[in-house]
């Protein structure tokens, strides 16, 4: 679930979050650090037990509508297209999921189930919902679209939720978009309502960069002090203490996956550090990153710091 440009986020702000306190308690720093990745899965784990919780209450509201004093004829015969949908039901009913959710102890909705009301409603006065309710026949590809649009448009996209994410963990405000996307991802993977293959992701990819997360931290902010001598002398119209720190910190980062990751091409470290700006620094900081590497890529490799392994790398 987790790749490479997002690790390289966490890090960054991670660091970002040293200086502004200035702390140099780098052992709580990068368990902070992991404690910010590892929470990438409660937030995956909280956002499909929406969906589930939004089945639930609609089944709730229709058994509880049917058997009131005064029931109308639809109320005593509801359309149960939505609470039948077989990706909810998959969904409800995977070990793997529901495993998971109780083991993190995921039970915001269950606290908080304003929230399950209040995206229950907005579903059902949505387009989407209106459309996909006209008949009560449930094919599993109509089912899977109807899941996957419900939950691309409605759910993913609903403000309110976003805002209580944000508000709940902080650290969730950058995982949301690759969070959302992981789970539209598995949603149109599933071939049918008995499709086992759906499984909580692992959170890395594999061992490596897990590694690679602590290693990036570490060896950037050990030799901080060093790096910025490398570019310091590479600014001459700008003033290094106005340099946006955002920017220096991924100065340093690039410089020390140059220098320190002999695995990783030189071109990928550049485009990736360029798009990080491009988001997060101000609407010139990429131009001038890119100045600065290119021009550190030509003297590391003059002076023959560059130690790449393997073919492309440079």
């Amino acid at each position: 679930m987790l790749n490479r440009r997002h690790i390289r986020v966490k890090v960054m702000q991670s660091i970002y979050a040293m200086h502004q306190t200035g702390s140099d308690q780098l052992e709580k720093e990068e368990k902070f650090l992991m404690y910010s990745i590892e929470n990438m899965l409660d937030l995956y784990l909280l956002m499909l037990s929406a969906v589930i919780e939004i089945r639930q209450k609609e089944q709730e509201y229709q058994e509880k509508a049917r058997t009131k004093h005064l029931a109308t004829a639809e109320e005593k015969n509801p359309n149960p297209k939505f609470i039948n949908n077989a990706v909810f039901n998959s969904l409800a009913q995977n070990q793997s999921l529901l495993q998971a959710i109780e083991y993190r102890k995921i039970n915001n909705w269950k606290l908080n189930d304003d929230y399950i009301l209040l995206l229950l409603d907005h579903i059902k006065q949505s387009d989407l919902y209106t459309a996909y309710m006209k008949n009560r026949v449930n094919k599993f590809e109509e089912d899977r679209d109807f899941a996957v649009n419900l939950f691309t448009d409605l759910i993913a996209s609903n403000e309110k939720l976003y805002d209580y994410l944000e508000d709940f963990k902080l650290t969730w405000a950058d995982d949301i978009p690759v969070v959302n996307t992981q789970i539209i991802k598995q949603l149109k993977a599933i071939k049918s309502e008995n499709d086992a293959t759906f499984q909580v992701p692992k959170l890395y990819k594999d061992d490596d960069d897990r590694a690679y997360a602590i290693d990036l931290f570490r060896k950037t902010v050990l030799n901080e002090n060093d790096f910025v001598k490398f570019y310091e002398d590479k600014t001459p119209n700008w003033d290094t203490e106005r340099i946006a720190e955002i920017d220096t910190i991924i100065l340093k980062m690039a410089i020390c996956e140059f220098l320190k990751f002999p695995s990783i091409p030189v071109k990928v470290t550049i485009n990736e550090y360029l798009e990080i700006a491009k988001e997060y620094s101000t609407p010139k900081s990429s131009i001038f990153i890119n100045g600065i590497l290119d021009n550190l890529v030509k003297e590391f490799q003059t002076g023959g710091k560059l130690n790449k392994t393997g073919r492309g790398l440079m």
